[in-house]
């Protein structure tokens, strides 16, 4: 509750009155309280269509031929459609090529977000397989950190930064992800010029889905079993987040969620399309032994402030593995709602 004074200014017979009341009203509350997250998981995700990891040039018996190339066909584009028929996998793709007896492919692809269509005509190479010269990805697997579980709106948050693309860096786009176990055995520590990660395997138990993938974070469904509800946090306010001390929550050891401490540096920028908020240093002496800094798969481990979810890790920089980038938690709350 806030109470403000008015001035009310008031015309009586000639005379201005000026009169002081006190008017009480109830502040507009927006605040997001949420379980914290910290712990470790497998995610096996599968593209909705099959992105362009390359495009290579073979012989055919007289000349060395790209139809992919030739066709406009580029790095990073999706290939989702050809001929009329869904791609859904590699493998689906390679049979329509092999069976094309050299006729044009009518492909419908997605490039930057924008849908296009390109034709191809697949060529022979000397052992007679039709082929069009692009090396095409339709999966991809691997461990991260959830950020947090919100269950008055039923879904969990985690990465603080899409998954991408190894060789393209495109933002990959999601058919279908399944969330699984990860059990963390063991870590490969950063150093200067090459990050570590956290090392694990996959248990064959799916305890959820993804339904989101997108620059500021994975978004996705999960067991009640799986979370961690000791306790809830407030999602901080960006106007809150401050230089100085704070506390990451991530999984190293026995596969369990600790706390360590760390520094906010700097504040980059407050931009809701930006995974590069601010930038943390590892200050805690545990953790700098253990892992040498900020390691890969620790993205999406929870920075709490002042007693408030504020954010999520994001980025390692290359050169100072102890520093890194990352992303105000509100802007997460705000992207999954769009």
């Amino acid at each position: 509750m806030k109470k403000l004074k008015k001035i009310l200014a008031v015309a009586l017979t000639g005379i201005i009155l000026i009169i002081t009341t006190t008017i009480t009203y109830q502040a507009e509350e927006n605040k997001t309280s949420v379980y914290l997250g910290g712990e470790s998981f497998g995610v096996k995700f599968y593209t909705n269509g099959v992105i362009v990891i390359n495009l290579e040039e073979y012989y055919d018996g007289t000349q060395y031929v790209c139809p992919a190339k030739s066709g406009g066909l580029q790095v990073s584009d999706i290939i989702q459609e050809a001929n009329g028929y869904k791609i859904n996998c590699n493998e689906d793709l390679k049979t329509v090529t092999e069976n094309s007896n050299g006729n044009t492919l009518n492909l419908k692809i997605q490039r930057n977000g924008a849908e296009l269509y390109k034709k191809i005509n697949p060529v022979k190479n000397t052992v007679g397989v039709y082929l069009i010269g692009a090396w095409v990805r339709d999966s991809c697997a691997g461990i991260g950190t959830i950020t947090y579980y919100d269950t008055d709106n039923n879904y969990f948050a985690a990465l603080g930064h899409g998954i991408c693309d190894n060789d393209t860096s495109a933002l990959l786009p999601l058919a279908e992800g399944e969330v699984v176990h990860a059990n963390i055995s063991g870590v490969s520590k950063s150093i200067t010029g090459k990050p570590g990660s956290l090392n694990g395997y996959f248990s064959d138990n799916t305890i959820g889905k993804l339904t989101k993938n997108s620059e500021i974070g994975i978004f996705g469904t999960i067991n009640d079993n799986f979370q961690n509800k000791s306790k809830k946090y407030e999602i901080a306010a960006i106007n809150e987040i401050k230089i100085g001390k704070a506390q990451l929550y991530t999984t190293l050891d026995n596969n369990e969620v600790d706390s360590y401490d760390i520094e906010i540096k700097k504040i980059c920028n407050r931009s809701e399309k930006s995974n590069e908020n601010f930038v943390i240093k590892i200050t805690d002496k545990r953790l700098m032994k253990k892992c040498g800094g900020i390691v890969q798969g620790m993205s999406g481990s929870p920075i709490i402030q002042n007693n408030k979810i504020i954010g999520a890790v994001t980025h390692v920089f290359v050169n100072n593995p102890n520093e890194g980038y990352g992303i105000y938690s509100q802007n997460m709350v705000e992207n999954y709602k769009k």
